[in-house]
C-alpha cells in the first residue's frame, strides 16, 4: 500500500484476533463473557468496600481505585472489538484510534502507579504498624490516587503527541484488535526508528520506576518479617501480601513480556495472544485473586448477599 499522507488518512483497520467467519462467533461469545465477568467481579469488590465499614481502610481504598482502572482498561479495547465482530467491520476513525490509545496507556499506567501505592501501603503496615494510621492519612491516600492519575495522563498524552508528528503512513493495517502505539507509531512512512527508540524508552521508564518501587518494598518487607521469632507471626504478615503481589506477578509478567517480545521478536500472532493476555485476562483475574485470598472481602461480599436474599 502506498505511503498516505495524515491529511487523508482518515481510517485505521484492526486485524483482529482471527479473519476466519466460522471463528468469529466463538469469539464474540468469548469476549463478551469474559468483559462481564470482569465488569460484575470489579463492581463487587467496589460495592463491598464501599458499603462495608470494616474495609474502610487504606488498603481497600486503593483496592477499589485499582477495581475502577481495571474497569476503565478492559473497557477500552474489548467492548470496540466486540462490536466489530458483531458488526463485520474492522474500520476505526483516526481520532478513534487516537483515543483508544490514550485511555489504553491511561489506565494501564494507572494499573502500574496504584499497585505500587499498595506495595507503600502494605510496607507502612508491616515495618510501621504503630504509625501506620498516622502516615497512610486519608489526605495522603487521595493525594497518591492523584498523582497515580496524573502521571498516567501525562504519559498517555506524551505518546499521544508522538503519533501526532506523523506526517504520513505507509499502511493502514493494525495488526490487533486495538490500537495499540507501538504497532501505531511503526506505520510511519519515515523517522520510525526515532519514533520507536523514544516509545521504549518511555515505555521503559514509566515500567521500572513502578517496579523499583514495589521491589524496594518488599525487600524492606522480607527484612522486618524475617526478623519477627514466631512462624505464625511471618505467616500472617506474609499472607496481608499475596494477593497484591499475585496480581503484580501476573500484570507486570504479562505486560513485560508483550512489551520485550515485540522488540526483541516482531511477531503480529504472539503480539495479539500477549496482548489479550494483559488487557482481557488480568483484569478479568484480578477480582477473584483478591475475593478469594481475602477473608474481609469473602466476609463483606457474604454480608451483601445475605442483605439482598
Amino acid at each position: 500500500m502506498e505511503p498516505q499522507n495524515l491529511t487523508s488518512v482518515s481510517d485505521f483497520f484492526l486485524l483482529g484476533l482471527s479473519e476466519d467467519p466460522d471463528l468469529q462467533p466463538f469469539l464474540l461469545g468469548l469476549f463478551l463473557s469474559m468483559y462481564l465477568v470482569t465488569m460484575l467481579g470489579n463492581l463487587l469488590i467496589i460495592l463491598a468496600v464501599t458499603s462495608d465499614s470494616h474495609l474502610h481502610t487504606p488498603m481497600y481504598f486503593f483496592l477499589s481505585i485499582l477495581s475502577l482502572a481495571d474497569m476503565g482498561f478492559i473497557s477500552t479495547t474489548v467492548p470496540r472489538m466486540i462490536v466489530n465482530i458483531q458488526t463485520h467491520s474492522r474500520v476505526i476513525s483516526y481520532v478513534g484510534c487516537l483515543t483508544q490509545m490514550s485511555f489504553f496507556i491511561l489506565f494501564g499506567h494507572m494499573d502500574g502507579t496504584l499497585l505500587t501505592v499498595m506495595a507503600y501501603d502494605r510496607f507502612v503496615a508491616i515495618c510501621h504498624p504503630l504509625h501506620y494510621p498516622g502516615i497512610m492519612s486519608p489526605r495522603l491516600c487521595c493525594f497518591l490516587v492523584w498523582v497515580s492519575v496524573f502521571v498516567s495522563l501525562l504519559d498517555s498524552q506524551l505518546h499521544n503527541l508522538l503519533v501526532l508528528q506523523v506526517a504520513c503512513f505507509k499502511d493502514v493495517e493494525i495488526s490487533n484488535f486495538f490500537c495499540h502505539p507501538s504497532q501505531l507509531l511503526k506505520l510511519a512512512c519515515f523517522d520510525t526508528f526515532t519514533n520507536t527508540i523514544i516509545v521504549y524508552c518511555v515505555g521503559t521508564i514509566s515500567g521500572f520506576l513502578p517496579i523499583s518501587g514495589i521491589f524496594f518494598s518488599y525487600y524492606k518487607i522480607v527484612s522486618s518479617v524475617l526478623r519477627v521469632s514466631s512462624s505464625a507471626g511471618k505467616y500472617k504478615a506474609f499472607s496481608t501480601c499475596g494477593s497484591h503481589l499475585s496480581v503484580v506477578c501476573l500484570f507486570y509478567g504479562t505486560a513485560i513480556d508483550g512489551y520485550l517480545g515485540s522488540a526483541l521478536s516482531p511477531s503480529p500472532k504472539k503480539d495479539v495472544e500477549t496482548s489479550v493476555m494483559y488487557t482481557v485476562v488480568t483484569p478479568m483475574l484480578n477480582p477473584f485473586i483478591y475475593s478469594l485470598r481475602n477473608r474481609d472481602i469473602k466476609r463483606a461480599l457474604w454480608r451483601i448477599l445475605r442483605r439482598t436474599t
